[in-house]
């Protein structure tokens, strides 16, 4: 993970927290979870303040375990959400946690801050989480060209290929399509892949 855009998020925590959960509702990654999630223990990786952790867990997805990279991201999460499960773990190493141990994995709006060369690699690491018939939903936000934001945060650019060659392999991708966010208004790509 980018350690720059690490002390971002760590820095500005509440900031953040604070605006994810202001924004609309993500009712189309609500849709597409519904649509491809199935009932089973579920990860989130890189879940922020820990929204989509919350969503998950009342929408019967467990047990759910949200993951993210930034210890002050963890804190707004758990000071927002006492009764759920978080803790710390980077992409692409994904540390401590075993493989093949869950039937859902989520990581919406990550891949972006990871250095072009570790993107292949973290899509491979997200894959092997998922059990057999696992069912993994990426998602990332498409730029033109890679850049730094105002807070530091890395935007690396890269071609949809460059997950799809990782993912491929692993199992059948059911989506790959590009949309605008209904909760950030952001143009995001989302791959949906089930684990042979």
């Amino acid at each position: 993970m980018d350690p720059t855009t690490l002390a971002a998020y760590d820095h500005r925590s509440a900031h953040y927290a604070t605006q994810w959960h202001e924004q609309p509702p993500p009712c189309d990654l609500h849709d597409l979870l519904r649509t491809h999630f199935s009932p089973g223990p579920t990860i989130d990786v890189g879940c922020g303040s820990g929204r989509d952790v919350a969503w998950l867990h009342a929408q019967g997805f467990t047990p759910v375990l949200g993951i993210d990279g930034s210890e002050g991201l963890l804190a707004q999460a758990r000071a927002r959400h006492p009764t759920l499960a978080f803790r710390q773990a980077l992409l692409p190493q994904l540390d401590g946690l075993e493989g093949s141990s869950f039937q859902n994995v989520l990581c919406e709006t990550v891949l972006m801050h990871l250095p072009l060369e570790s993107v292949a690699p973290a899509t491979a690491a997200l894959i092997d989480l998922l059990r057999p018939g696992g069912t993994l939903v990426l998602t990332w936000r498409v730029s033109g060209h890679s850049l730094r934001d105002d807070h530091g945060r890395l935007y690396t650019a890269f071609d949809a290929a460059l997950v799809r060659e990782a993912a491929a392999p692993a199992g059948d991708i059911l989506l790959d399509d590009e949309v605008v966010s209904a909760s950030s208004g952001r143009r995001i790509h989302r791959l949906v892949l089930r684990r042979g």
